[in-house]
């Protein structure tokens, strides 16, 4: 029977540290959390870094389809009724601290603790206004713009005063299989948007806040 959330559980400290049936998992960038094919027996809970969720065809080739940011969950399909094999690779593009919750230990406190039942359900119904969201941009708008979008949404900004922000490091193929459009065309808005100068690239692709101005405003 679940608990009331007066009984004192404070979900910051069990998300923060490592107990019965959960450990802190520490990785660095392009090391794999999960494989697609592995047995989905976890959940994990990102504290720190950026994580890409990605899923590959029989033929090799490779699609990303999430990208998690602290705060958030992933490897969710351990929670299926059935949960059977990950049909999805979970990999770090930063260094990484997550907390891995086996799937017993993550039943128990989704039955127990009524306020770890209401972060779940929060993030699971976040995500799926998210996959709404991305499939009108898919729908409804023109390849450029859905580029600008998706660098806005990596953005990891900084103090308000600042115009520009940082995104993750990500290849542009990558990009392209967000948006679903190919890398040549891909390059071609990156090069677009530097001319313009709502982006600068080297190592790492700074975005200046105008881009939002500019390409997201209907």
């Amino acid at each position: 029977m679940m608990k009331d959330s007066t009984a004192g559980f404070d979900v910051d400290a069990y998300l923060a540290n490592s107990g019965a049936g959960r450990r802190l998992v520490q990785l660095r960038g392009a090391q794999v959390f999960f494989s697609q094919g592995d047995p989905a027996d976890c959940v994990f809970y990102l504290q720190k870094g950026r994580v890409k969720i990605s899923v590959a065809s029989a033929a090799g080739k490779e699609a990303t389809i999430r990208l998690v940011s602290a705060g958030d969950f992933f490897g969710e399909k351990a929670m299926a009724a059935k949960p059977g094999l990950r049909v999805t690779t979970a990999t770090a593009m930063t260094a990484c601290t997550a907390l891995r919750i086996a799937r017993p230990e993550f039943l128990r406190v989704m039955q127990e603790e009524q306020s770890f039942s209401n972060l779940f359900s929060s993030f699971l119904l976040a995500c799926s206004l998210k996959v709404q969201a991305d499939l009108v941009d898919q729908l409804f708008n023109r390849a450029e713009k859905r580029l600008a979008r998706l660098l806005l949404l990596l953005i990891e900004y900084g103090p308000p005063e600042e115009e520009e922000a940082l995104i993750p490091p990500i290849s542009q193929e990558a990009l392209a299989q967000m948006i679903g459009s190919t890398r040549p065309r891909v390059n071609a808005f990156m090069n677009r948007f530097r001319k313009l100068g709502f982006i600068e690239y080297d190592s790492r692709i700074r975005v200046h806040k105008s881009l939002l101005n500019v390409f997201l405003r209907d």
